[in-house]
């Protein structure tokens, strides 16, 4: 019986690990087998850490947050969940080859994923030339024209970095004006290589082998257009993971996970969630760092409460312990 399963590996994640750890709770932390690190494995230079002056790449930053983890006796295993049973006083954590896991306590910070365009398409030219990865891809389109679509942080990041390969890089948005910070947006706007192309949505990407090209509709007149490209990148935003927790965890209407307040209680106790998938508006890797804290501190208390409400029951005070329970 674990006293604290942690499921995600994100900042939100291993900083849960950390401090749950050092509160002697030795927590395992289920990471994913294929994207273990969350969303920062595929961040270029970040800036905005606090600790890091010159700035850290995201890989090496994931790499501090599980070293420091482990150093404080987590256990991290890369295996991926496939169910969950969270309603008991006993949570039971399913993996995909590490067996099962139960546990008093569960920590949910899956994150969220890459959002995508919805077009029939995407799925087919995917790794043919549609991603959503530039760290990942960007190296195999040196001296191609290619297109960035979307308006935010993460798009203007894309696009930037995409410059340093290819030859030009659109930037595709729906409104005549961006979403992104102002830092971010400035980089964008003097960097020689992008050209923004606003008002635009795209509505089909062509190709057969290969992406060629995007049909763009204007979202004022409804003209449509072709705009020939090498590669195409998708940085529109990102969805919640809560698909585990359907049916048992209550949603928002963003459809991140509910919690109570400014803790990291759910409906259902024992049970915390942290990071991206209760945040549908920072989204930061510091917010996500602090929303892991609070749970582990949550998940701390509720333990405490637990062993206390037992020895209460061992000595007949039946009514105390389910009120010190019920608080916890």
């Amino acid at each position: 019986m674990r006293n604290v399963i942690i499921i995600g590996s994100g900042p939100a994640g291993y900083t849960a690990a950390i401090y749950a750890a050092r509160a002697g709770l030795e927590p395992v932390l289920l990471a994913s087998s294929v994207e273990a690190g969350g969303e920062l494995m595929n961040t270029t230079e970040i800036e905005n850490f606090p600790g890091f002056p010159d700035g850290i790449m995201g890989p090496d930053l994931m790499a501090k947050f599980q070293e420091q983890a482990e150093r404080f006796g987590t256990e991290v295993i890369l295996d991926d969940v496939t169910e969950l049973d969270l309603r008991g006083e006993t949570k039971t954590v399913k993996t995909g080859y590490s067996g099962d896991f139960e546990g008093r306590t569960v920590i949910f910070a899956t994150g969220s994923a890459y959002r995508k365009l919805g077009l029939g398409d995407e799925d087919r030219l995917s790794g043919r030339g549609v991603s959503w990865c530039a760290t990942c891809d960007g190296f195999f389109f040196k001296g191609k024209e290619i297109a960035v679509v979307g308006g935010g942080d993460s798009a203007m990041e894309e696009a930037t970095f995409l410059t340093r390969f290819a030859s030009k890089v659109y930037v595709i948005h729906r409104r005549d004006s961006l979403k992104a910070s102002k830092i971010m947006q400035d980089r964008a706007f003097a960097n020689e290589k992008i050209e923004f192309v606003w008002n635009s949505e795209v509505v089909g990407i062509t190709g057969e082998g290969a992406v060629d090209g995007l049909t763009l509709r204007d979202t004022i007149d409804g003209s449509e257009r072709h705009l020939a490209i090498g590669g195409l990148f998708v940085a529109i935003g990102n969805d919640p993971r809560t698909h585990l927790v359907h049916g048992q965890l209550d949603l928002t209407d963003e459809g991140t996970i509910a919690v109570e307040g400014r803790s990291s209680r759910t409906n259902l106790p024992g049970v915390f969630a942290a990071g991206d998938v209760i945040d549908p508006h920072y989204r930061q890797a510091i917010t996500a760092a602090g929303s892991g804290t609070v749970a582990a501190l949550d998940a701390e208390h509720y333990l405490s409460a637990l062993d206390d409400a037992e020895k209460l029951d061992e000595e007949g005070e039946t009514a105390e312990a389910e009120a010190l329970i019920a608080s916890a």
